[in-house]
């Protein structure tokens, strides 16, 4: 019988590393993967706004534009969707299957003052993005400050 030395911090740090995934998966990025039971995945925004429009970009790699839906009414931004895969394949028949498919919506308030009629939306590289400009109410005015000259 051979003696094998015993080191438990190796076991130490799968453990931490078990319960880093946990939390990660319950309060970090929730509803973001696609269980068995049919949750919608929630894909990635970045929202940010320049003087002149706001700027959605949606992760959505493998995601082909024309099963994408894009729909704003009145301040509500929802893209919906669908990841397909590319093939048929026996669950019994994967060693390890991380990527996931099937149909994700996200919906988000946007700022008022949009012309949302004039929105335009383009994809590249698994990234869309969608442009929306401001009406001109909306926009950031400069306004000067004269000085009074004194007398």
């Amino acid at each position: 019988m051979a003696i094998e030395r015993w080191q438990p911090f190796s076991e130490l740090m799968s453990l931490r590393q078990a319960m880093d995934r946990l939390f990660e998966d319950s309060f970090v990025r929730p509803s973001r993967l696609i269980g068995d039971f049919g949750e919608t995945v929630m894909p990635a925004l970045d929202i940010y706004q320049t003087p002149n429009e706001v700027v959605v970009k949606a992760s959505l790699p493998g995601v082909k534009p024309e099963d994408i839906n894009i729909d704003i009414t009145g301040e509500t931004l929802t893209i919906k969707g669908e990841s397909k895969a590319e093939q048929e394949i026996k669950k019994e028949d994967y060693l390890y299957q991380e990527r996931r498919y099937g149909v994700f919506s996200r919906s988000v308030a946007l700022p008022s003052g949009l012309k949302t009629d004039k929105a335009e939306a383009a994809m590249e590289n698994g990234v869309l993005t969608l442009t929306i400009p401001k009406v001109e109410e909306a926009k950031p005015k400069r306004i000067s400050i004269k000085a009074k000259e004194k007398k």
